[in-house]
């Protein structure tokens, strides 16, 4: 049992819980950074969507556990290294969409119908859509779009139209720097693997990552001039942060294409010092343009 519990967290991954900054950011632009009450509703969303992000892991692990014991790296994940029992994955899986269900409901009815539906999508990609080239990384970042949607439900305010192109286009560059660096690692067995990845090639890829890289730098910029950005935050000051994001996006691509981060985004943040310092600097001109009311 002692070595049953690390291996369940270490399978729920919550590393990977700092993909739900995304719920964040209709707090952010919204203006209401110092709202206490906002913080705390936003917080809790962020946690539903963590929790359910987790059971479905959780599920995907014991159903690719047997080509997942073929891969250089995932082999080492508890299910798939037998470390945690199926029996005992699937039944916290079930606890967690529990969870998540109760704290969903405490936002509002149409929150949890928000998560409920990102929780549809992943299992439904999980089992089917993921073996589809492209639907794959575009339902991957359809997810991130529901998560700014469950932050803008959360706190009650609306969300821009532009706000969701922008996260869904960031989404769908890093589910395509995930892939290339699958085909990266795995070279030629990468069809062995998984099918979808034989359908893919690295220059498809690069290409398919140029065209979305330049979309979302467009549609980033046209976000901060817009009538409706400029409006809410007062001036049109936030296309100063342009160049910063433009920076942060360059900074992956080198680091996906020279240091093989790209397999893991939340890695790539956590470990590379000038994308955190970009993620940062952003963060702070961001929320001193947009100023505290």
């Amino acid at each position: 049992m002692q070595g049953t519990f690390p291996a369940l967290i270490r399978s729920m991954r919550p590393q990977q819980w700092l993909k739900n900054g995304f719920v964040f950011a209709p707090l952010v632009f919204s203006g209401r950074v110092g709202s206490p009450v906002a913080w705390g509703e936003a917080v809790l969303a962020a946690a539903v969507f963590s929790v359910l992000a987790s059971a479905t892991y959780l599920v995907n692990d014991v159903r690719d556990r047997e080509s997942d014991r073929q891969h250089p790296v995932k082999k080492d994940r508890p299910i798939a290294s037998g470390a945690l029992p199926v029996g005992v994955a699937l039944a916290t899986a079930g606890i967690l969409v529990v969870l998540g269900a109760a704290g969903g409901l405490v936002l509002g009815r149409t929150f949890a119908v928000t998560a409920g539906s990102y929780l549809a999508l992943t299992l439904v990609y999980s089992f089917f859509l993921k073996e589809m080239v492209f639907v794959d990384v575009l339902v991957v970042a359809l997810g991130f779009v529901l998560r700014v949607v469950g932050g803008a439900l959360a706190v009650r305010v609306p969300v821009s139209h532009w706000l969701l192109l922008c996260a869904f286009l960031l989404a769908l560059y890093l589910a395509l720097g995930k892939r290339r660096s699958e085909l990266v690692l795995l070279g030629a067995d990468a069809a062995g693997h998984r099918a979808v990845l034989g359908r893919y090639t690295l220059p498809l890829v690069d290409q398919a990552i140029s065209v979305v890289l330049g979309a979302t730098v467009v549609a980033y910029s046209l976000y901060t001039v817009a009538p409706r950005t400029v409006s809410k935050v007062g001036s049109d000051h936030l296309m100063v942060t342009v160049p910063i994001v433009l920076y942060g996006l360059l900074r992956y691509l080198y680091l996906l294409h020279r240091h093989e981060l790209g397999g893991s985004p939340t890695r790539a943040l956590l470990t590379d010092r000038p994308l955190l310092a970009a993620v940062l600097v952003w963060l702070a001109v961001a929320a001193a343009v947009i100023g505290i009311r």
